[in-house]
């Protein structure tokens, strides 16, 4: 096969990594505190690459270090946010929720930035506020949406780390402010779950879940964006991309004992189809923005633009 199908596969793969990671945390959050989790998970992650480009780190100045510190801890509270939430609501819901935030970054833009938006930006984020009206349909007597709303402000904190590693992704080469994001995550997760003290997992599926998700998940899918990013188009990589949720989804039904409901298929595919409406619309003017790939994977070291779209997430 040539590159770009290579590529184009890869792609695939790395989505479908970061969509099975929904359900394996969610059972992992079940038997272990989300923020505990999280700190075991990004203290693995970032200790791994910090250690082999240890080089690089040491020659960045004090400013490059604050601001990538402060871009992962943006994104740490992102992950609190999203994480916490999956506790509360079903991770094939998470995974679309998770998602507007390729719409929540356009429209933050225009709030804060006065960026102009044509009529297919907001008629994606109309679709994508029906959809979340759609999976937010709980009843009175199931958590009044909690998760959801958690998830959605996880969602809205991705736009803005989105935004302002627009502003300081030049700053330093790629590696290097990936691998110093990950330790300003790994920072907030373990400062704020220090109050509570922390307790190690002691079940082999919760080991099993943050090896997968800091490993796997994590520096394996970092690298192999990096390498087929450079074969195929930005903009074919955002449209595989937009497929995470369906993973998601897919992932949580078959192996997580999720039902397939009306309400999924409706309010996902209403959200799936605002994202992908979302990407052809096109870069707000006036700002180019740089984006990362997956907010449930660690931050990407490669930034793109909102219609060249693609998550770390997981």
């Amino acid at each position: 096969m040539s590159k770009s199908t290579l590529a184009t596969f890869g792609i695939l793969l790395v989505t479908a990594i970061w969509g099975s990671t929904f359900f394996i945390i969610k059972d992992a959050v079940t038997l272990i505190d989300p923020i505990d989790f999280l700190a075991v998970r990004f203290t693995i992650g970032a200790l791994l690459p910090a250690i082999v480009f240890h080089r690089s780190l040491l020659r960045l100045t004090l400013k490059q270090w604050g601001m990538g510190l402060g871009l992962g801890g943006l994104y740490g509270l992102a992950q609190i946010a999203q994480t916490v939430g999956l506790r509360h609501t079903d991770a094939s819901i998470s995974g679309f929720i998770t998602g507007t935030y390729v719409i929540l970054t356009p429209v933050f833009l225009w709030i804060f930035f006065k960026s102009r938006l044509n009529l297919t930006t907001w008629l994606a984020v109309g679709l994508a506020a029906v959809g979340l009206g759609v999976l937010s349909i709980t009843g009175l007597g199931s958590g009044g949406g909690l998760g959801e709303l958690l998830t959605l402000i996880g969602a809205a904190l991705y736009a803005v780390h989105i935004i302002v590693l627009d502003r300081w992704s030049r700053a330093m080469d790629a590696m290097s402010l990936t691998v110093v994001q990950l330790i300003g995550v790994a920072i907030v997760v373990v400062v704020l779950g220090a109050p509570g003290g922390y307790h190690v997992p002691t079940e082999p599926s919760v080991w099993g879940a943050i090896a997968y998700t800091a490993i796997v998940a994590g520096i394996v899918t970092m690298l192999l964006q990096t390498w087929a990013q450079r074969h195929i188009s930005p903009t074919r990589v955002a449209l595989l991309m937009t497929f995470e949720p369906v993973f998601a989804s897919a992932f949580a039904v078959g192996f997580g004992g999720e039902d397939l409901t009306v309400r999924l298929l409706l309010g996902g595919g209403l959200i799936l189809g605002a994202t992908l409406l979302g990407i052809r619309s096109g870069t707000p003017e006036p700002t180019e923005l740089h984006t990362l790939a997956d907010p449930a994977s660690p931050p990407s070291e490669e930034p793109k633009s909102p219609d060249k779209e693609s998550r770390q997430r997981r």
